[in-house]
This record gives structure tokens, C-alpha cells and sequence, in this order.
């Protein structure tokens, strides 16, 4: 079950996955893009028939859906949906930056915070129902003040959008809601069309499809980043409750068939130990489709101690880190590179799924060592303000010009020294 790599002797790294583009997705996803900027709603209607099998008239979402969504969400499930808003407003809240200013030898400046006008927030379909995903990256937005917010999902065979997703996006704070999925949910966002306002931030996860179509539309539009196969990783040491590792191991798995993950430890009995609980797990478990085959894909990676094992999680820079050990607040002073971290036994991932004090769209391909998850920070943007007076713009003009003349750049410098003439 466990593919063992034995790292204690051995000078070798770990490279994170990265993201990797099909020729065959990208000329797909290419000509999805060109059909929905030449054709709008009609490539989206026709797009949604082919790849949806739903017939629809429109791909707006009706008010008298959203009523009878509300309506035909159980009670019980409509106040979890409430709780994990509370949470994320709460969370992110804390996470926008601040406008300030400050005032220094006739110079005043500072830094102005807007939000976006418009966003585009994307929620898969397919192998589950995600209402917390609508929860994920409708929330940020409405926190950081976004006017537009457009959330679109792929429908169901008779046209028709899971209630869940639909209660989950009135009380979250979704402006719209559109039935589109795939590469030309994204094109509609980036482009426009006579039913999808054009925006200017497309965050949310997808497949392969809706990866590609973000990478392609980037630049005309931002993204959050390119999605890849969910990922884990769990230091463990004899502390560690073989049980609660194999049951979050499980966990990870059921996400997707190509998820990673990677057990690490200084101790071949606790791998051991943990092994053979996922196998006695493994007898409980659901969807093992999809979690045997991202089971194939899990290691066991041995190290001398615990500074090689905070390579390994370096090296990695996993979309979930789990640290089972018996001090794990020291262990997190080395970590530098994961998406979102649980510390000690009680912190299972799946807490983070629903809003625990995390976002779950999170950076994964390896690229937690240059990105974060989705936070209200990236539904605004920060604007420089200079205001000088004359005296400032007097005092300082020899030095930039000086520096302005030299690189050649002979309008700056006469820019700044008419300044100072007039000063």
C-alpha cells in the first residue's frame, strides 16, 4: 500500500508536481475561448448541450430558483452553510490591509486599498456538490467590498443547479449566478457576454479544462493560480495516532484519483503502525474508485531526523501540511512552503475544508513556494498616493535628475527640474 522512499542515507530532494499542459487540452481549450469571445451566449448555451447534456434557454440563474433552492436545502444544512460564512467573514476579514499615511519633509504619502469591481468565482460540478466552495471564494470578495460578484458552476443534465450551491451563493453574497462550466465558464468571465458581465478576477478551482482556460485568459484577466491534484503532506512521529493519520490519509484520497501525498517520519514503526491502520480504514471507507487510485500515488518517505524532514516539506511545498508530532509549534519554525498547516491530532484537514480558520482554495503544483490561498487581499488592490510640496520637489530634484540623465531618460530629469525652477 505504502511506497516507501528511504531518504536517511541518501543525498537525494524531492520535486514538488508541477502543473503540466496537454497539447491535445490546450488547442481544445483555445478554441472553447475564440468561440465564446465571437459567439457570448450562444456558444455558452450550445457548449452547455454538449458537455452538460442540458438543454437551456438561458444560462442565468432565475430568482424563482434561487427561492426554490432556499426552500429545498434542509434546516440543518442551511445553518452549517450559515456557520462556515460567519467563519470566513470573520477570518477574512482580519486579512485586509489597511490605507495609510505618513508626512516627511513636504512629501505626504501613503497607500489607498480599493476592491475590485468585478469577479468572477468558478465552483466545480462533476464528482460532488460544493457548496463550500461557493462559500470559499464568494466571501473573500464580498469582505473586501467587490461591487460584481459572478459565480459560475456547471448544470446538471436537466438544466438545473444543485440547492445547496445555489442557497450557499444567495447567503454568501453571490450578485449572479450562471450555469456554465468548463473552459467556457472561464472564456464568459474574461471576455464578456450579454448574460456574464465582464470581470476582472477569476479565482476558484476546476480541471484540467478550466486550469488551461486560466492560464490562457491571464493577463487579460487575473487569476489566483493554476490549479493541480490535491495534496498532503503528514510528518508523523511515535506520537502520532495511527488511526487518525490512516482516516486523514483517506480523507485527502476521496478528493481526486490523482491526488498526492507523502507520509514522512524518522521512525520505519510508525509507518509501519500507520500502514496497517489504513488498511484497516480503507474497510469503512467510500468512493475507493477514486481513493485506490490516489492511494497509488502516496509515499512513505524516511528521514534521519526532523531538520531533513522539514526539507522534505520544503521541497514538497504541499497544498496541506499535517504535523503530527509530539512538539509540533517547534517542528512549524522550519516550515517555509504549504499551502495551509494543521498542527497536532485534533487539526484534521477536513476542518480547514469547511472554513475552520482557512480558506481551502489553496496553492498546489509546488507553487505554495511562491503563492498563498485565496485571502480578501486578492479582491483589492493598493494604490501608491505621492503629494509634494514646492520646497520638497526643489530639495530633491538635483539627486533624480542625476539619477534620471544618466539613464538616459532626459524628459524625466527636465520633468523634475522644471520643478524646481518653479519652486
Amino acid at each position: 500500500m505504502l511506497e516507501l522512499l528511504d531518504l536517511r542515507e541518501r543525498g537525494e530532494r524531492l520535486e514538488p508536481s508541477r502543473f503540466e499542459t496537454d497539447p491535445t487540452v490546450t488547442e481544445t481549450v483555445r478554441g472553447i475561448l475564440e468561440r465564446v469571445r465571437a459567439e457570448g451566449d450562444v456558444a455558452l448555451l450550445d457548449l452547455a448541450s454538449r458537455f452538460d447534456g442540458a438543454s437551456l434557454s438561458s444560462v442565468i440563474v432565475s430568482p424563482e430558483e434561487l427561492e426554490r433552492a432556499e426552500a429545498e436545502t434542509p434546516g440543518e444544512l442551511k445553518a452549517a452553510i450559515g456557520a462556515l460564512i460567519e467563519r470566513l467573514r470573520d477570518l477574512h476579514s482580519r486579512q485586509l490591509p489597511p490605507e495609510w499615511w505618513d508626512e516627511r519633509d513636504g512629501v505626504r504619502f501613503g497607500e489607498i486599498v480599493r476592491p475590485l469591481r468585478a469577479v468572477g468565482c468558478y465552483v466545480p460540478g462533476g464528482r460532488a456538490v460544493y457548496p463550500s466552495s461557493v462559500c470559499m471564494t464568494v466571501v473573500p470578495a464580498v469582505v473586501a467590498g467587490v461591487d460584481e460578484i459572478t459565480l459560475c458552476t456547471p448544470p446538471q443534465a436537466d438544466g438545473s443547479i444543485p440547492a445547496p450551491v445555489l442557497y450557499a451563493a444567495r447567503s454568501a453574497g453571490a450578485t449572479r449566478v450562471i450555469k456554465s462550466g468548463g473552459a467556457q465558464a472561464v472564456g464568459a468571465l474574461a471576455f464578456g457576454t450579454a448574460s456574464v458581465p465582464r470581470v476582472d478576477r477569476i479565482v476558484g478551482p476546476g480541471n484540467a479544462y478550466v486550469t488551461e482556460a486560466k492560464r490562457q485568459v491571464a493577463g487579460i484577466v487575473g487569476i489566483d493560480g493554476l490549479a493541480g491534484p490535491t495534496e498532503l503532506a503528514v510528518v508523523a512521529d511515535e506520537a502520532a495516532d495511527p488511526t487518525l493519520v490512516a482516516l486523514d490519509l483517506i480523507a485527502q484520497a476521496e478528493h481526486d484519483p490523482e491526488a498526492r501525498t507523502f507520509l514522512i517520519s524518522t521512525d520505519p514503526s510508525t509507518v509501519s503502525r500507520i500502514g496497517d491502520a489504513l488498511e484497516l480504514a480503507l474497510g469503512g471507507a467510500g468512493r475507493r474508485e477514486i481513493i485506490d487510485a490516489a492511494l497509488q500515488h502516496m509515499r512513505a518517505v524516511l528521514v534521519r531526523d526532523l531538520e531533513q524532514a522539514a526539507e522534505v516539506v520544503n521541497d514538497v511545498a504541499a497544498e496541506h501540511l499535517q504535523i503530527q508530532l509530539a512538539d509540533p509549534r517547534t517542528f512549524l519554525a522550519r516550515v517555509r512552503n504549504a499551502g495551509a498547516i494543521f498542527l497536532g491530532p485534533w487539526s484534521a484537514v477536513p476542518f480547514g475544508d469547511y472554513g475552520v480558520a482557512s480558506n481551502h482554495v489553496l496553492p498546489t503544483a509546488g507553487t505554495a513556494r511562491f503563492a498563498s490561498g485565496l485571502r480578501a487581499t486578492d479582491f483589492v488592490n493598493v494604490r501608491s498616493v505621492v503629494e509634494m510640496s514646492a520646497d520638497a520637489a526643489g530639495r530633491l530634484s538635483p539627486e533624480t535628475s542625476t539619477i534620471a540623465r544618466n539613464e538616459g531618460l532626459v524628459g524625466h530629469a527636465a520633468a523634475m527640474d522644471a520643478r524646481k525652477e518653479r519652486a
